[in-house]
């Protein structure tokens, strides 16, 4: 499909000069700024403690002023402390189970739903969907935000939607050729998994009506795209959200895959050193911060992703002024600091996925051994590859373990395994397994 026949879904705001733009975003950053120092008793504290006053911030170039939030504040006030509104006006509750600690409470009114459909639609039909589609949305329904997040934009556009949730491959395969599915929402790791399993279940990509689809929820490399693409027929798009903010649809990139447009009416992004946390260049990598300025239920001012990505604000060719951020590198807790190299598994997927004989599934195992750090890649490889001689495996190791080293510039191991044999997850696949006492 020419980028001609993918339609806006709303041409002003997505169209909108960046002047325009920012006399929106600076109404609407002191209105959120006022509201919460007059109604969140922790952010008023915390904006005390800085000396600040709402009538300080007057424009977007005083956001770098303003205080921080982190998940811990999310949890330090768990469960309702950082709501603006009232129980009684809060339609909708999501909640974020980390690995440790409390779950991160998050509150949406309608308005907020309504607002989250809107950014939803502009996402899909950014990637070419329409009233005429099929999506089958396979991210969890529930309290993780992924499935009801896209069901919303989907029913926005007028699309019909197939709440097909997470779970049961064999089954969600059979709907998405039986229905005459042509969009599918999931984890980029899940619909490599499906297009994987398709001959399993006696199908081609050419049983199926997929144009595109839209992933999201877990770092992917632009080579894993490509694999995805390849094993399905479609065409595949990046999306962005998280719970704290919005769930999916915060950002995602159009057709020509040049970044993910940020919907910068709703949300402002920064990017932040990751150590000093000061401001940085657009083009350099650092950590997505993000602050909303359009939702009343819990708002978040500087909310730390822990996201590593770049942003640019030119103007994209597709013709939206709104920022783009890149793909995420990784994140800055799931980081890994090897032999004191930082090292994100996106570095080294983007390394197996050119590998002809690797199989994009993996895993790192990290260990300490006599006080050194240790890094084994294990690769499945495929049939053909695993079931010729033990030297033509050798060789493929010693060329991956090269090349991983030439990116990562630390030595590590590689193992290459059976077809099948590292576990697979319908929802974010667990690539790291760290054995380390830190």
């Amino acid at each position: 499909m020419s980028y001609l026949n993918r339609p806006y879904w709303n041409r002003a705001i997505e169209t909108i000069s960046r002047d325009e733009l920012t006399v929106i975003q600076n109404q609407r950053l002191r209105s959120t700024v006022e509201k919460i120092y007059s109604r969140v008793p922790y952010y008023r504290s915390k904006m005390q403690e800085k000396g600040l006053l709402p009538a300080d911030i007057k424009t977007v170039e005083d956001l770098k002023n303003l205080p921080f939030v982190t998940k811990q504040d999310l949890r330090d006030t768990y469960p309702y402390g950082l709501f603006a509104e009232p129980l009684d006006a809060i339609s909708r509750i999501h909640a974020s189970s980390g690995t440790t600690g409390k779950q991160t409470v998050v509150g949406y009114t309608k308005r907020d739903l309504d607002l989250w459909s809107e950014c939803m639609a502009r996402c899909l039909m950014m990637a070419g969907a329409d009233h005429t589609d099929i999506v089958q949305v396979c991210y969890g329904y529930g309290l993780f935000t992924g499935g009801l997040g896209a069901h919303g934009g989907a029913e926005l556009i007028g699309a019909s939607v197939i709440p097909a949730s997470t779970g049961n491959t064999r089954r969600q395969l059979t709907m998405m050729k039986d229905f005459g599915s042509t969009v599918l929402c999931c984890t980029p790791s899940y619909a490599l998994y499906m297009g994987d399993s398709l001959k399993d279940y006696g199908m081609t990509k050419k049983d199926l009506k997929l144009k595109f689809g839209v992933f999201g929820a877990e770092p992917w490399s632009v080579n894993m795209r490509h694999e995805i693409e390849d094993r399905l027929g479609l065409e595949a798009f990046d999306i962005y959200g998280l719970s704290e903010i919005m769930g999916p649809s915060v950002s995602q990139d159009c057709p020509y895959h040049a970044g993910l447009h940020v919907w910068e009416d709703a949300f402002l992004p920064e990017i932040v050193d990751t150590e000093t946390f000061e401001p940085v260049p657009d083009g350099v990598l650092g950590e997505l911060v993000f602050t909303t300025i359009d939702k009343e239920g819990m708002p978040l001012i500087r909310y730390r992703t822990r996201d590593i990505a770049s942003i640019t604000h030119e103007k994209c060719e597709c013709g939206r002024v709104h920022a783009r951020m890149s793909k995420l590198s990784g994140r800055s807790d799931d980081m890994l600091i090897i032999r004191g190299v930082n090292v994100f598994p996106s570095q080294i997927e983007s390394v197996l996925l050119e590998e002809a004989g690797a199989a994009p599934h993996y895993q790192i195992i990290v260990d300490r051994i006599n006080n050194l750090d240790t890094m084994t890649v294990e690769i499945e490889v495929s049939e053909n590859l695993f079931s010729d001689y033990v030297k033509g495996m050798e060789v493929t190791e010693n060329r991956i373990r090269a090349m991983i080293e030439s990116v990562l510039g630390i030595s590590c191991k590689v193992r290459l395994v059976e077809p099948k044999s590292i576990p697979r997850s319908e929802g974010k696949a667990k690539r790291v397994i760290d054995k380390r006492v830190l």
